[in-house]
């Protein structure tokens, strides 16, 4: 299960820096392919918002990063569920208030690498 989570971490951390640089780089060119219902007409506008939320992605991805290199069987998870919380929570608010799609992509898989960790955790 410790491998397992590490994968699972590297695989969410890998889609939240994806999402920065689309929020932030990609905002009018991928920006509409990912958010198909969003008017058009809205996303050069929302440029700025966007990359602030991308922002915000970034920093999910670098904590998960950074717990992926701490040695510390303890502070890894400890860290580890900080961030993967923060993508959870993050997963569930976007499915409120904007789709529920959203908690498959992120708050589904935060959930399992979750699992993952904590039942790891417990074998160590």
């Amino acid at each position: 299960m410790h491998i397992l989570a590490k994968v699972l971490i590297s695989l969410i951390a890998a889609l939240h820096l994806y999402i920065a640089w689309f929020e932030i780089f990609a905002w009018t060119t991928r920006g509409p392919v990912v958010f198909s219902t969003f008017p058009a007409d809205l996303f050069e506008p929302t440029i700025t918002l966007a990359a602030n939320q991308g922002i915000y992605n970034a920093f999910l991805a670098a904590g998960l990063i950074w717990s992926l290199f701490i040695r510390d069987a303890r502070w890894h998870a400890n860290v580890a569920t900080c961030f993967l919380l923060f993508v959870f929570v993050a997963g569930v608010f976007g499915a409120v208030t904007i789709s529920p799609r959203i908690a498959v992509v992120q708050s589904v898989p935060a959930l399992i690498a979750l699992i993952a960790l904590w039942v790891g955790q417990r074998r160590a």
